[in-house]
């Protein structure tokens, strides 16, 4: 049991919305970090149904006065796992939706981590995650402004490590794969917001859809819980495990790949996301 609070990031939905209720009906001392004030009540309701315990609060991480207030908080283990998913084509996604990604995934909890890792470092004690994904890793079609923001989080997880190692503070990675939580199929809706002339599209998006099947979340929650208490040690943690192989498979064959293979055909994803139904279960 850590003796001071876990904060979690972006808890008003999916994976840290399940992962601070869980864990706070264990009897940790959560701080549950939401994004809009709307939020707060919602997840204090649900978390009185589940006769959990736990502190709510107003946390947007792209919001200066937002992470100022979090400086004040106790924090000895924290998950960044605020987020947001950009999908469409590196050659159709506006500059505006492209900065938004990163200020949401990438300088947001930077400057959040800033101050809390500095407090850490002074006690000697904590421990920084960050909820990447396998995104982080490999890249999808359609999905390069998130994997880009996700890599980015690879490389500042593993800085951190190389950092903070010497000050006794712990950092890990947890890397979910497709999951069916609704947050991938968003994704491919991202276009339906966009200030931009359809005309000028490279690709219809009304046509795609995530190009992968996806599994059951709970290995996510299960795992997540497993590295901020502690019972889990591994730095990086790809969920579900089964396609880890496969990840390094990926990554192991770019190094051989030469960039005049297959011109003029069509990538296997790029067709399976003209294929795919959205929310397909494996």
């Amino acid at each position: 049991m850590t003796t001071g609070h876990i904060l979690i990031t972006g808890a008003g939905t999916g994976f840290g919305q399940e992962v601070a209720l869980r864990l706070a009906e264990s009897g940790h001392r959560v701080i549950a970090g939401v994004e809009i004030a709307a939020q707060v009540r919602m997840l204090q309701e649900t978390a009185k149904s589940r006769n959990a315990t736990l502190q709510v609060e107003k946390l947007d991480v792209t919001d200066p006065g937002d992470r100022q207030k979090a400086q004040s908080w106790d924090v000895e283990v924290l998950l960044n796992n605020a987020g947001i998913s950009e999908g469409g084509s590196m050659v159709d996604i506006p500059a505006e939706n492209l900065r938004r990604q990163f200020e949401v995934n990438v300088i947001g909890p930077v400057m959040l981590t800033q101050g809390l890792a500095k407090k850490m470092v002074k006690r000697r004690k904590g421990k920084i995650v960050f909820m990447s994904s396998v995104a982080g890793l490999t890249v999808d079609p359609f999905s390069g402004a998130y994997s880009a923001s996700k890599h980015a989080i690879e490389a500042m997880a593993e800085a951190l490590y190389k950092e903070l190692r010497e000050f006794g503070i712990e950092v890990a990675t947890i890397n979910p794969g497709p999951f069916l939580t609704g947050f991938n199929d968003r994704m491919f809706e991202a276009w339906k917001s966009w200030l931009d002339d359809p005309a000028t599209r490279l690709f219809d998006y009304e046509k795609i859809a995530f190009p992968h099947e996806q599994y059951d979340p709970e290995p996510v929650f299960e795992t997540t819980i497993g590295v901020l208490t502690g019972k889990i040690a591994l730095y990086r943690n790809v969920e579900p495990k089964e396609i880890i192989d496969q990840q390094k498979s990926q990554l192991a064959g770019i190094w051989d790949r030469r960039y005049t293979d297959d011109q003029g055909t069509r990538s296997d994803l790029v067709q399976k996301a003209y294929d795919i139904r959205p929310g397909t279960h494996i």
